[in-house]
């Protein structure tokens, strides 16, 4: 059974870094498309970036010029590189991973159907 653990996240000052780690275990680790997902205190879970394993991305407009999403198969890890971050930045940050039959964009799209979900990382942006 794959599992998702997520880390890297923090306390950050308006304008700073955060890298974000999703890290994949269990069988055919490697096959999974992977999604970056967030949820701030009273509002809906938005996607932020997807890749698949044949490396298609999907930013969503929050992350576009901000955030990159990257992978290393060596260590069946998903990062999420968080640049110029701003105080409506701050929520849990999910990953999620399928295998997923469709664009990486509907993939973003439809995380609610996403197999398979790590249990979060918390970001705060504030000065």
């Amino acid at each position: 059974q794959l599992q998702l653990v997520e880390s890297g996240g923090g306390f950050v000052q308006p304008g700073g870094s955060l890298r974000l780690s999703c890290a994949a275990s269990g069988p055919n680790a490697r096959n999974y498309d992977i999604g970056w997902f967030r949820q701030a205190p009273g509002k809906d879970s938005e996607a932020v970036s997807c890749v698949t394993v044949n490396d298609d991305i999907y930013d969503a407009d929050s992350a576009k010029g901000r955030f990159t999403i990257s992978g290393d198969n060596a260590k069946n890890t998903v990062y999420l590189q968080m640049n110029n971050l701003k105080p409506e930045d701050t929520a849990v940050y999910y990953c999620a991973a399928d295998m997923w039959r469709g664009t990486v964009r509907a993939m973003c799209g439809k995380g609610y159907t996403l197999h398979t979900w790590g249990r979060g990382t918390q970001v705060y942006v504030s000065s």
